[in-house]
């Protein structure tokens, strides 16, 4: 049990750095049907209320009932680490039971032998930290409908952000997985057909498919040469990755764009930082147009 706990508890931490915000357990024992055990984590070892500005003392720690806890493999009682103040400055020293000799175990090896996925399930924390087990397209359903209430309340929210990334963040901040999301229904979507499709059933365009639109259409005829080759270069990283990655400066400091100029040089081919912000602001309308 102890062992399952430290492993679960290093699945569970998140890294948002590294885009670490679910993690998968491969269960060949059931044991994650722990987690829906309200006594899985047993009967508390001590219980004290201590105030904010309460001193911690050896008496705050003392002080509490008690329960004995029963090893129920072994039957015998849990023996805990005792713990006291050793220095002036409240730190606490553990003083650990003796250890004792592990049993050993017989190596169990298997050669030849298939695996097989018996069953899949996905389990998510809702709003108030309750475990809830549904498909994570339900799960991410839920989350959406309840930021927006229609297909036309999404409409006008997504079309009058000033950057589609806003939205995106909120929704993950909320716990919708993208990522996994797209690896489930289809990698290839835009993230405003995904949201449309999930939630309202709506028909969804690849973003190949959108951006091709926008080619057929030959909207940037105001434009110069040179800053139509941008505009065209931008097309193809929103078919590529996606629309948040065009919203950053970024961007065009990153193969082929860096191979038309520096990022001065190409935002100056649309009069300025201002002027370059409004032709990415009329793209994504473009790309969004159908909608």
């Amino acid at each position: 049990m102890t062992e399952f706990k430290q492993i679960i508890g290093r699945g569970t931490r998140v890294e948002e750095d590294f885009g670490k915000l679910y993690f998968t357990i491969i269960d060949f024992r059931n044991v994650t049907d722990k987690f829906a055990d309200k006594d899985f984590d047993g009967a508390p070892v001590c219980i004290k209320e201590a105030s904010q500005d309460e001193e911690i003392s050896e008496q705050t720690i003392d002080e509490g009932e008690k329960e004995s806890q029963i090893d129920p493999v072994t039957g015998e009682e849990i023996a805990f680490p005792e713990y006291r103040i050793n220095d002036e400055f409240g730190n606490i020293a553990v003083a650990e039971p003796e250890p004792q000799k592990p049993e050993k175990r017989e190596k169990v090896r298997i050669a030849g032998v298939d695996v097989h996925i018996l069953s899949e399930r996905k389990e998510f924390l809702d709003a108030s930290g309750k475990l809830m087990t549904t498909s994570l397209k339900e799960y991410c359903k839920t989350g959406i409908l309840t930021s927006y209430r229609s297909l036309d309340n999404f409409l006008q929210t997504w079309n009058d952000a000033e950057k589609k990334r806003a939205i995106i963040e909120e929704l993950e901040n909320q716990g919708i997985i993208f990522e996994e999301l797209k690896d489930e229904i289809k990698s290839d979507l835009d993230i405003f057909d995904l949201i449309c499709h999930i939630a309202w059933d709506a028909p969804a365009l690849t973003r190949r498919e959108r951006a091709e639109n926008v080619r057929k259409r030959n909207c940037w005829t105001k434009y110069g040469d040179n800053a139509r080759k941008v505009l065209e270069a931008l097309l193809d990283k929103y078919a590529e990755s996606g629309i948040e990655n065009i919203e950053s400066m970024k961007i065009l400091t990153t193969p082929p764009l860096d191979k038309l100029g520096t990022s001065t040089e190409l935002v100056g081919l649309f009069g300025g930082k201002p002027q370059y912000l409004a032709a990415i602001r009329e793209l994504e309308a473009e790309i969004y147009r159908a909608a």
